[in-house]
């Protein structure tokens, strides 16, 4: 079997049994370690993980990382590329397929100009592949399309940090301080689920007397942690960080010499509190008056507090001003900046955070550099050896460059590392602009949802196999090395990426001969951007196992915690956000009634392409569900374990029901893991955020009714 001659070749090959790799999921990359076993008679190698000592998850792995090789290892790895003729995949050649994507996106181009020509990209792709897909893009291709599936998962943190901030770093300060904060507020992360082999911090800071407060509206795993659970209703929680300011401000909580020393702002903030009345704030926010006041004297009284948000805080279209609003609670408190103080974004995807830095994102360049700053745009310009004026200008969003497919303004579009008809919002709409694309290339493991509709898919490498650095959400850069050979005639993804550039008569400036070639770049590029990777090497990655970002010197041990002394902004100050209270996310009525949110289950990840390829991780959840609470479902007179059909303005998707008295009675809850008629994203709400682009994932207005069909 090919597990069995794989492993039994690679123990020959090394004369070991052991490799050493990195998990591919979430942002903690925990290291490990692999031990293949020949068993004599046996058909296949028998497999033993375990956690590697490390920083971050200190030797520890969750279910995930202990299973990850599987899909690494699965009969259903994609070793050879596929070209569709008369709408079935054949086999072909590396050098035909590559020929066929050179002259389809060349001729698409002389006909309808660069920009006919999209790409979109991932957050788990190493900060060399993201680094080398920005620069294909802009350089071989010469379109200004190019945007990722991060846009869905950091933007709004990350764009709430820049205006306050300065400079977006997943956590301000180190993993190992949160054992030893006062008070810890987590909102809209389910951290227990999400990176599980963090919850040991959390669990040590309350045995040390650290008061949680979870913001959330189930009753999550994480959220049984802690000692004040506000389970609010979904798309109020900027409501409710501006609550909680204000309770702050009336109990006299605001730490006045921080606010006068390092930043600026506070004025017209509190002129604005003055209309924000608490018991307003309850109402709409479905959380008493009483807990406001108790979650906010917890956090301003302590001496130390961090603040996390996830994706429960961010996917709305008021994401980045929620952010914000509780990026102004660590503002008022001087809680940012020393010991046991500041916040985390917690990241998602396995290099959510270098996955943003270096170029994928529409409006950026390598190092967290602006496309359309001059400066940026010279200083790249000459590390990539072209004019300024040939760099593209800045493009769009993931989400509208799906419209702009489907209103056929793109008409080919490259994608490399990520699944966008289940991933987006408004999914129906989404495949149906794909579908109808002129011409569309998967660079990929597996034969994900969207590979199927591909005129040509090339198979590229796993985690096990390609070599490359990662940076976790602390902002720590890591270096995975390549542990075992790829099956078949599986690719890196950087190699594709220079193979194709050669073709389109770019390839002088992409001869690249190994992963840490691209990096040598990468760190010139970045040099004297606020993401600085200069003073970062595969040999000191080698050497002291991950060194923080920003690193602008080889001697530089790099920066474990942010803003001590000043922010990134020119006069040093931190920004005050003026409060916008939206209106929420779409809103209820009696067509639809009840408000749908989504996220995680703790064996599976993103839209599931690798973890359902694991026999041990799709046995812990082999299907979706809408967790819905006894007293709706028996309103609407629905069985535990029936099929329901979940309808919103958009679409519907149809899962089993699971009751759960730990969720709101307004509203129902859907995993992200899955495609076809149980993508919970063919009703999600595509209205995005006007300041980042995030589209209003977490709150949707939906009908249900037991599916009989």
């Amino acid at each position: 079997m090919y597990l069995a001659n794989r492993q039994v070749k690679i123990m020959a090959m090394e004369v070991k049994n052991l490799v050493h790799s990195q998990c591919p999921f979430c942002s903690v990359q925990c290291k490990m370690q692999i031990e293949f076993t020949e068993q004599q008679g046996a058909a296949e190698a028998a497999i033993k993980v375990e956690g590697l000592m490390n920083k971050a998850s200190e030797g520890r792995l969750c279910v995930k990382g202990m299973n990850a090789y599987q899909h690494a290892t699965s009969k259903e790895r994609l070793t050879q590329p596929l070209i569709k003729r008369n709408g079935v995949f054949v086999q072909a050649s590396w050098e035909e397929a590559l020929f066929v994507i050179a002259s389809q996106l060349t001729a698409i181009q002389e006909e309808h100009g660069a920009d006919a020509v999209g790409v979109y990209g991932g957050g788990s792709l190493t900060n060399e592949t993201a680094y080398l897909l920005g620069k294909f893009a802009r350089v071989a291709l010469r379109t200004r399309y190019i945007d990722y599936n991060g846009r869905f998962c950091m933007s709004a943190a990350a764009s709430a940090a820049v205006k306050t901030f300065g400079v977006d770093r997943g956590l301000t300060n180190r993993l190992d301080e949160i054992p030893f904060t006062e008070c810890i507020i987590l909102a809209g992360t389910n951290i227990a689920e999400c990176q599980p082999t963090l919850m040991p911090y959390f669990t040590k800071a309350k045995e040390n007397g650290a008061a949680i407060i979870v913001i959330d509206p189930r009753r999550t795993a994480t959220a049984e942690l802690a000692d004040l659970h506000l389970k609010v209703k979904p798309g109020t929680d900027a409501l409710l960080a501006s609550g909680l300011l204000k309770a702050i401000v009336e109990e006299g909580g605001l730490d006045e010499a921080f606010i006068r020393e390092r930043t600026k702002g506070i004025a017209a903030v509190l002129q604005q509190l003055e209309s924000v009345q608490l018991g307003e704030v309850a109402q709409a926010t479905d959380i008493s008056e009483k807990d406001i006041r108790l979650a906010a004297s917890l956090y301003s009284k302590a001496k130390s507090g961090m603040i996390f948000t996830a994706r429960g805080v961010e996917q709305h279209a008021d994401g980045h001003i929620a952010v914000r609003n509780f990026l102004n609670l660590a503002l008022a408190t001087g809680k940012i900046g020393r010991e046991g103080c500041g916040y985390g974004a917690v990241t998602g995807q396995g290099n959510g955070q270098g996955g943003r830095e270096h170029g994928q994102k529409a409006d950026q360049l390598p190092g967290y550099r602006l496309i359309e700053n001059e400066q940026d745009r010279e200083h790249i310009a000459k590390i990539w050896g072209i004019e300024p004026e040939e760099l593209p200008r800045k493009g769009v969003s993931a989400y509208e460059m799906m419209e702009l497919i489907c209103q056929r303004d793109i008409k080919a579009l490259f994608i490399m590392g990520s699944n966008p008809i289940v991933s987006n919002p408004n999914a129906g709409y989404v495949e149906e602009g794909i579908r109808g694309l002129d011409f569309l290339v998967v660079a990929d493991m597996l034969m994900s949802e969207t590979a199927k509709l591909a005129d040509v898919v090339l198979p590229v490498t796993a985690y096990l196999e390609n070599e490359g650095t990662l940076t976790n959400l602390e902002g720590r850069v890591l270096l995975r090395e390549k542990a075992l050979p790829a099956p078949g005639e599986a690719r890196d993804d950087w190699q594709v990426l220079c193979a194709l550039a050669e073709l389109l008569g770019k390839g002088d400036k992409f001869a690249f001969h190994s992963a840490e070639s691209i990096f040598e770049e990468l760190r010139r590029a970045s040099q004297g951007g606020a993401a600085d990777y200069y003073g970062i090497t595969y040999e000191r990655l080698r050497k002291e196992e991950g060194i923080y970002w920003p690193c602008p010197a080889p001697e530089h041990p790099g920066t474990a915690r942010l803003f001590e002394e000043s922010f990134a902004h020119p006069d040093g100050r931190a920004v005050f956000a003026e409060l916008v209270m939206s209106a929420g996310s779409e809103q209820t009525d009696e067509q639809f009634p009840l408000i749908l949110t989504n996220g995680r289950l703790l064996p599976h990840y993103l839209t599931g392409v690798q973890t359902r390829r694991s026999h041990s991780l799709i046995a812990r959840e082999v299907a979706a569900v809408l967790e819905i609470h006894p007293q709706t479902a028996k309103k609407y007179r629905i069985a535990d374990g029936a099929l329901v059909e979940v309808q919103s303005r958009r679409g519907s998707f149809v899962v089993r029901s699971r009751f759960s008295k730990a969720i709101r009675e307004d509203t129902v809850f859907a995993p992200m893991h899955w495609g076809g008629v149980q993508n919970v994203n063919l009703s999600t709400n595509p209205l995005l955020d006007p300041n980042c682009k995030m589209p209003d994932f977490k709150a949707c207005a939906v009908s249900i009714r037991a599916y009989t069909d």
